[in-house]
């Protein structure tokens, strides 16, 4: 499935953003102007689908620091954020803000309450409604067509798409939510002297990098051994020319990385590459993966990388979008050239004007900025 709406209105610095979505989407923007915000917004659609949602919103400060805090023309603050996306013929709308029951207050008072929730089947100008959430009630609609009540099925801080039970009675709200789970969302790779993925790992024939590439010599392998070796390979060759990566066991049947560069005597282990090198291989791993995912969301890939890796990562990612949809925040505006120059799509330019995230030529690119 292809994302094709994203909308976020008042969460963190986000008064109002709506952006329609292509096969690589790049945001740019100085530290601070709300890139991050976005793609926590993303990432929170998978953590509902999943059950995480009011853990991931308590480990930001609770539901206050989510919401809203710029400023409003009538000085007023809205007690809710609503996250809302189009994912091929399904429409989702998310809101959730600050709790209205008793028995919530006291110790559990920064605890989320999902205010409403919906899903709704688009096709042929129509919309069918799935599910619908509201403050008192919860309402689904089966297979059949029947109105199900779920009221005290779902705990006012989680999703109705977490606590579904039949996947024959909910086949499209299983559908949605699965196409949620299966987004990947890589924040950051620790690439510090004493990070893990400077060690030999044991590791199991692996399909996906791990969110925090803790598996990366895995990964490394089960690329190699299915056959996509030339390919990685030759990213390797166009970042590091003339440098040879290879994924040893040793004799505890731990996987080892090394790279062998030109000029030099002996192969650099893990442990004595840079944080750059580190870096592109984790970037690597998780743009080719075995089983390529619909959506990948890659969160400052730049860090730690030298300039002249710039271009061949613009062309990873590129060549990623073949098989799938990509999300990127980055400070690097040279990255961002480099990626719209090989696919033709240009980059959402992000800025902040008195305390809110805006989006740099309102009205371009399938942006819509709605009136208060």
């Amino acid at each position: 499935m292809a994302l094709a709406d994203f909308k976020v209105n008042d969460y963190r610095s986000i008064k109002n953003l709506w952006l329609k979505l292509n096969p690589v989407n790049v945001v740019v923007g100085a530290n601070g102007s709300g890139k991050t915000n976005l793609y926590r917004a993303m990432y929170l659609l998978k953590l509902a689908a999943r059950g995480d949602l009011a853990r991931a919103l308590n480990d930001e400060g609770g539901i206050c620091s989510a919401l809203y805090a710029g400023p409003r023309k009538d000085f007023s603050r809205r007690k809710f954020f609503r996250i809302s996306v189009r994912v091929d013929k399904f429409e989702y709308n998310l809101e959730c803000g600050l709790s209205s029951s008793l028995s919530q207050m006291g110790p559990f008072s920064s605890d989320p309450e999902v205010k409403k929730e919906e899903v709704y089947f688009v096709e042929n100008g129509s919309r069918q409604i799935l599910l619908e959430r509201r403050r008192s009630s919860i309402v689904v609609w089966n297979a059949l067509g029947k109105k199900l009540d779920y009221t005290n099925e779902v705990r006012d801080n989680d999703s109705v798409l977490n606590n579904l039970s039949d996947p024959r009675s909910f086949p499209e709200l299983y559908s949605l939510r699965d196409e949620f789970l299966s987004w990947r969302f890589y924040h950051h790779f620790r690439t510090d002297l004493s990070s893990p993925l400077r060690k030999p790992q044991v590791g199991t024939f692996t399909r996906a990098l791990s969110d925090d590439a803790r598996d990366l010599a895995a990964m490394l392998a089960s690329i190699i051994h299915c056959g996509r070796s030339e390919e990685l390979f030759d990213y390797i060759d166009q970042a590091f020319p003339g440098a040879q990566l290879a994924i040893d066991l040793d004799s505890r049947g731990r996987f080892r990385i090394s790279m062998q560069f030109p000029g030099f005597a002996r192969p650099f282990q893990a442990h004595e590459l840079s944080d750059g090198t580190l870096q592109f291989l984790c970037l690597l791993a998780a743009l080719l993966p075995v089983e390529p995912a619909s959506l990948i969301a890659i969160n400052e890939p730049e860090t730690s990388l030298h300039p002249h890796l710039i271009a061949p990562l613009s062309r990873l990612i590129v060549d990623s979008a073949n098989t799938s949809q990509i999300w990127l925040t980055t400070h690097s505006r040279e990255l961002a050239d480099e990626i719209f120059d090989k696919s033709g799509y240009e980059p959402w330019q992000l800025s902040k004007e008195d305390g809110a995230t805006k989006l740099v030529g309102v009205g371009l690119g399938g942006y819509r900025e709605d009136e208060e």
